[in-house]
């Protein structure tokens, strides 16, 4: 038991330091300011978490963001009184609707300095709205034995919180009265303080309850009644992928069910586990002639939808019986269909039952032979083609990255053309992203975070993306791995000219694609770190296998934004057009 005697303050925060470092916190990201003093000096004195110091809030939040995506564990924020706590905002928006657990730790005035122009002091209690999970502002620190426990369960609590029943931010104010710093007081006199202080605090986790194996059953003999039922499989990043993949193959065969698998799944990168993977929907379903003859009674949803418009378009118009799979308490169907969520995991869904399979895969076989025909025109319109452009970007980097790489792909028009044209593989390649509230903030942060001390990884982005978060820069020397930056600079927001009001000019190209006209080279050199033009798919290809181990590099590759607009246009319906209910049947 390490706790720091030397006044009240320096005592709270370390009780919050050792009740945390005893459930297995690993990191905290730390905001410098005077407020939060006694939170810095404890955790930065505690060798068993990783401290991190950053100057910029929202830039930390993000980068906090990517490392408990990677770790599946909170992770500590902690940033002084006033304004600096509303820059970890867009970060908890994103940590709630992608379920990522934070701990955010707020330093605040005490109560009478509030409401009397006391510098810094801004109302900072439920700053977050409804974001948090669970928020609460602590008591003013005191040395009362019963206190003393109130901190250390209410810290328990949060940290359950913030995993259960489903992972996402938890937020703590605290006020801290002078002194900040670690002055002794001799005052203090806590002989009697005891032993067993900490002794109910451990890391063993409470399982959430499953659903019987009754009523998985139940279900499970109605989906096999049908002849027409497919697997939907949104973003994920699961813990452990391949387990996460058997579940859904063991489904899949199971049900002789085709699986449609968004880009950012690890399905399309674990292709030899699944037989029936389907990674051609968006383009497929382009085609009116046939959609007809694909359409399910039933869809087994697992986790979000997919980010495909065509997709969620079908889906409505063909309304087929709707089961969700996933362990949290959210909604997964804005679709509003006739919807049944079932709150357990794929995993657990698949340990459950031991079905026989249905021998009826006719409806299964036209996937698949659909599936093979728009991929093989895909593959030869992408060889074919010598002239760099975007899309042809997520489709050969797929096919270069070593084995088990993480990337974080960027939102806008990056994560739509990996939804397009991210071939299947078995290279276990590991997709990253922020997809719960789809933002552009916080993408360089954030793949920092995902990258600190694991594998060599990559970041797929746009220059809008990047340029929105180049503070995420100042983090190179606390940084430790390796990121290689995948630039694609349309110079704007490619995203914009796939929709209507691209046709509008003026305002469409100062107030929609926002052109910055930028010299990469040069903000690379601001920040030390290293770039490289890229002027070939050969050059490309060199520079993704083998990765560095160390350091951040900029890969940019120029492209231009209306002439790959108008390739989307011109081709995304085009791969299936040419096959007809005759070729399948």
């Amino acid at each position: 038991m390490s706790l720091d005697f030397r006044n009240t303050n320096t005592l709270w925060a370390s009780i919050i330091t050792e009740t945390l470092k005893r459930f297995g916190l690993t990191t905290a990201i730390i905001c410098p300011g005077s407020r939060s003093t006694p939170l810095t000096i404890t955790f930065a004195q505690e060798k068993q978490i990783e401290t991190i110091p950053v100057l910029d809030e929202r830039s930390a939040a993000f980068f906090a963001l990517g490392i408990a995506k990677k770790t599946n564990l909170p992770v500590a924020l902690i940033c002084t009184s006033g304004t600096a706590g509303a820059n970890f905002y867009p970060a908890i928006i994103e940590a709630k609707e992608s379920r990522v657990p934070l701990l955010i730790f707020t330093a605040d005035r005490p109560p009478e300095l509030r409401d009397c122009h006391s510098g810094q002091t801004i109302d900072q209690v439920k700053m977050y709205g409804n974001y948090p999970n669970w928020q609460t502002e602590l008591a003013t620190p005191s040395l009362e034995i019963s206190l003393l426990h109130y901190l250390r369960q209410t810290i328990v609590y949060g940290w359950e919180r913030s995993l259960f029943p489903t992972p996402g931010p938890v937020h703590f104010n605290i006020p801290f009265r002078d002194p900040l710093a670690p002055i002794p007081d001799h005052k203090i006199n806590l002989q009697n303080f005891p032993e067993n202080f900490f002794s109910t605090v451990n890391n063993k986790q409470a399982e959430l309850p499953s659903y019987t194996s009754y009523f998985i059953e139940h279900y499970f003999q109605e989906w096999l009644k049908s002849e027409r039922v497919i697997i939907v499989c949104g973003t994920a990043s699961p813990q452990f992928p391949q387990e996460y993949c058997q579940a859904i193959s063991h489904l899949s065969q199971t049900l002789k069910a085709p699986v449609i698998a968004e880009g950012l799944s690890p399905l399309r990168n674990y292709n030899q586990l699944n037989p029936y993977l389907i990674s051609t929907y968006d383009l497929i379903l382009r085609n009116q002639q046939i959609t007809q003859q694909l359409t399910p009674e039933i869809a087994i949803q697992i986790g979000d939808l997919p980010t495909s418009k065509e997709l969620r378009i079908w889906l409505e118009i063909t309304q087929p019986k709707r089961w969700i799979i996933d362990p949290s308490y959210h909604n997964f169907d804005p679709l509003h269909g006739k919807t049944t969520h079932l709150r357990i995991s794929v995993e657990q869904l698949a340990n459950h039952c031991q079905l026989e399979a249905n021998v009826n895969s006719k409806y299964l076989q036209i996937w698949c032979d659909i599936e093979a025909k728009v991929r093989q025109q895909i593959n030869q319109e992408m060889t074919a083609t010598e002239n760099i452009f975007e899309s042809k970007i997520p489709w050969l980097i797929c096919q270069n990255l070593p084995a088990e790489t993480p990337i974080f792909i960027a939102n806008s028009m990056p994560v739509r053309d990996v939804e397009f044209f991210w071939q299947p593989n078995n290279s276990r390649i590991q997709p990253f992203f922020n997809r719960g509230a789809n933002g552009i903030d916080g993408t360089l942060s954030t793949a920092l975070g995902i990258a600190h001390r694991q594998k060599s990884s990559v970041l797929l982005t746009g220059d809008l993306a990047l340029l929105h978060d180049t503070n995420g820069f100042l983090l190179r020397n606390k940084f430790i791995g390796h990121l290689t930056i995948i630039l694609i600079n349309n110079n704007g927001g490619g995203i914009f000219e796939m929709l209507p009001i691209a046709k509008f000019e003026p305002p469409f190209e100062e107030y929609f694609a926002t052109p910055q006209d930028i010299d990469f080279a040069q903000l690379c050199a601001t920040y030390n770190v290293e770039y490289e033009l890229i002027n070939s798919w050969q050059h490309l290809q060199q520079r993704l296998n083998p990765l560095p181990d160390k350091g951040i590099r900029v890969l940019e590759i120029q492209t231009n934004r209306k002439a790959d607009a108008k390739w989307r246009q011109e081709n995304l319906g085009k791969f299936a057009k040419t096959i007809y209910s005759r070729d399948v049947s």
